[in-house]
């Protein structure tokens, strides 16, 4: 299918993992897709910029320079994501913020910067979210994560209320436990892959090419009456299942 014909999409956090996979998806699609991250790895086929979605003056000076060398923008994936231990009890300062402007405000600046952007010529714009499982699920010991995350669902609420009307959709995808860099802790090793998937529902990790397809139904016009919502790609994880059994009632 070719459901991104002639749209331009940027894809931040792109160069590995799922924002990789959705920048594949969305070639596939017919996209012209741009992806921006601190380097790019070896093999990178796409448009690269190398951008900080850590400061303002990053996130703005990405999206005017994909503006200008594109033409215009149509779809923004917000993905760049990090996440570090966060104790609520001891965790660093500066990890911390990081983890919030990088996660949530800059996610949020960006997003400002491509609204401007769609409301200033005909055709609207999508913006899509990558927020995680633990948007409502706690993840004790990564406070500035979870905050992160939990903020990304308001963030996408809001901003789709606020333009709903003008041709702006904002939606976002929540990954579960997923086979990439940012989860090597315990993917390569079998026993902590084991205590990973022995909680999800479905009983495995998703791989990034999975998710993909979430990232470009959303971005396409079979989407046309979906905003503010979270779609939880998570393979039931956020259905509790410890719950499966009834031992609380």
């Amino acid at each position: 299918m070719q459901r991104l014909a002639g749209k331009v999409a940027l894809i931040t956090g792109g160069a590995r993992g799922i924002g990789r996979a959705v920048a594949d998806r969305f070639v596939a699609e017919g996209a012209v897709v741009v992806v921006a991250d601190l380097s790019a790895p070896e093999g990178l086929a796409h448009h690269f910029m190398q951008g900080d979605v850590g400061t303002a003056a990053g996130c703005t000076a990405l999206i005017t320079r994909v503006i200008r060398t594109s033409g215009r923008l149509d779809i923004l994936v917000n993905n760049a994501g990090i996440q570090a231990p966060t104790p609520g009890d001891s965790f660093d300062d500066d990890v911390f913020e990081r983890i919030l402007r990088v996660n949530l405000i800059g996610a949020a600046t960006c997003a400002r910067e491509a609204i401007a952007h769609f409301l200033s010529r005909p055709g609207g714009g999508v913006v899509i979210n990558t927020s995680s499982a633990h948007e409502i699920i706690p993840k004790p010991g990564y406070l500035a994560y979870s905050l992160s995350k939990g903020g990304m669902a308001n963030l996408t609420r809001t901003l789709a209320l606020e333009f709903a009307d003008r041709g702006v959709r904002v939606n976002a995808v929540a990954p579960g436990a997923t086979l990439t860099d940012m989860n090597q802790a315990w993917a390569p090793d079998p026993v902590k892959r084991h205590e990973v998937e022995a909680h999800i529902p479905m009983g495995r990790a998703a791989t990034p090419e999975e998710l993909a397809p979430v990232y470009a139904f959303l971005a396409s016009e079979e989407a046309s009456y979906i905003t503010g919502q979270t779609i939880h790609a998570c393979g039931g994880l956020t259905l509790f299942g410890e719950f499966k059994q009834n031992w609380a009632s």
